[in-house]
């Protein structure tokens, strides 16, 4: 599509490109004039087939308009051709010659409309206002998916720490597969983001990703929030409802602080995991389901099931793949990276200029534990911003409950390393912060070349010439 300039307003229009193909010169050119007279269309005119080939390898079209019959190269070829070059755009074949085998052979190569001449304008603009929307709707859709490939896709699992290089790996292998997964870690860890990255990086993406905190519901209706229920199966059932499971037929069920479910309910889990069959309350026949779980727990399942409170056969099936997420203090050399991302995403939000962090915040923020983890890390930076008079966010933005650091003390030292600032660095060769950083990164990994290279993104022998080759320790 074309983006034009509106005199009028000057906001940016974005107008329908349309190709008209016919080798009838003032058909092709009446047909595009009553396109354009719309004023939402951009029209150009091929007299000819082999002209019409020729701008589908040269230029971008969303609508492509051909007759069937011409002279060298006939609608169906320019049909094929625009499909080859072009497999979004849509095309709409004319003729005067209508009948039923060709309108069958243009549709089965993926014409989305057919119309036969003379031609009723009225009609025709109808046809290719429904192709410009159904092509405006796919597109609308594809960005969708890129912006959800985006949040949710491995890399939306921010970190740059040896934990997490290990854990995107894990779920580059488990992603594509239909494994039942358990993710377990404190509250704010980022279980949801985890589960839905698996979705979108699954086969199943085009499918629901349904999530459902068990904790949030009681145990009177879970099973038909689950399960669904008939009508007149319970007081209050007033008409049949449709459960997660069967909402979430083809996709991923997300079962969050699962070590809240009640015990009668993880037997007819269970149960549904073994059979992929569903029994809505209040009904005889079981529903066939296809649907992936995924599950996760603040709590120790292990412990649980020593206790007695955890079901040990439920367990084993929920846990085919575990995905053990660390704690923020686990991984202070990635809360830089966090609080950079929650920044960028604040300041568009708010609209406020700011400058960013001062070092001393900085140092602050690295060295708190975050018993909150990633959310209260998000909301801080979020409160910090919100509260902040002079466009820098510094100790004097910092909540209560996260003191500041005294310069020189070991904790401030700990952070400045962590947060890899030093403005000793600046003038310095490129050659010089290479080495620099690389070994800091070996210091903090304690020697490990494998971990140290992870966390810097490059190969183990890469790491190796270098540390040879500088003579590191």
């Amino acid at each position: 599509m074309t983006a034009l300039i509106d005199k009028s307003t000057e906001a940016p229009t974005t107008l329908v490109r349309v190709l008209v193909v016919d080798d009838d010169e003032a058909h092709a050119q009446a047909v595009a004039d009553s396109l354009e007279r719309l004023g939402r269309y951009d029209c150009t005119v091929a007299n000819s087939g082999a002209r019409g080939a020729a701008l589908l390898e040269s230029d971008i079209f969303d609508v492509v308009i051909t007759d069937l019959r011409m002279g060298d190269i006939d609608g169906l070829a320019i049909l094929r051709k625009a499909k080859d070059e072009l497999p979004d755009a849509e095309v709409i074949l004319l003729t005067g010659h209508g009948s039923i085998t060709s309108a069958v052979t243009a549709m089965q190569h993926g014409a989305s409309t057919y119309l036969t001449k003379p031609l009723d304008i009225q009609e025709l603009r109808a046809k290719v206002d429904q192709a410009s929307e159904k092509l405006r709707l796919l597109r609308e859709k594809a960005e969708l998916n890129r912006r959800l490939d985006e949040k949710f896709g491995f890399e939306g699992v921010l970190g740059s720490s040896p934990q997490m290089h290990r854990i995107v790996t894990q779920l580059q292998q488990i992603a594509p597969t239909d494994s039942t997964v358990l993710i377990q870690g404190e509250n704010g860890t980022g279980k949801e983001l985890v589960a839905r990255a698996i979705h979108q990086n699954s086969r199943r993406k085009s499918k629901p990703f349904v999530p459902l905190n068990i904790s949030a519901l009681s145990e009177s209706i879970l099973e038909s929030e689950l399960f669904g229920h008939e009508k007149g199966s319970f007081t209050g059932a007033e008409r049949r409802r449709i459960g997660q499971f069967e909402y979430a037929n083809g996709g991923t069920l997300f079962l969050d602080e699962v070590g809240e479910m009640p015990m009668n309910t993880q037997i007819k889990l269970l149960r549904v995991l073994e059979d992929g069959q569903i029994t809505r309350v209040g009904a005889n026949e079981p529903l066939k389901v296809n649907v992936r779980l995924v599950a996760a727990t603040n709590a120790d399942l292990k412990e649980m099931v020593a206790r007695g409170t955890f079901r040990k056969d439920l367990y084993y099936r929920l846990n085919v793949v575990n995905i053990p997420l660390p704690p923020l203090r686990e991984r202070r050399i990635d809360i830089p990276l966090l609080m950079d991302h929650f920044f960028k995403e604040m300041s568009a939000r708010y609209g406020k200029q700011v400058t960013g962090f001062s070092k001393a915040a900085l140092n602050a923020l690295v060295a708190y534990d975050w018993p909150g983890n990633i959310r209260q890390l998000r909301n801080t930076v979020e409160r910090m911003l919100v509260v902040d008079l002079d466009g820098l966010l510094d100790i004097d933005d910092l909540p209560d409950d996260i003191p500041p650091l005294h310069a020189g003390s070991a904790a401030a030292a700990d952070a400045a390393r962590l947060g890899m600032g030093n403005d000793a660095l600046v003038g310095k060769s490129l050659v010089e912060i290479e080495r620099f950083y690389i070994q800091k990164t070996l210091e903090f990994c304690e020697g490990k070349r494998d971990e140290a290279a992870a966390l810097l993104g490059i190969g183990e022998r890469t790491m190796y010439r270098k540390i040879k080759g500088w003579g590191l320790d």
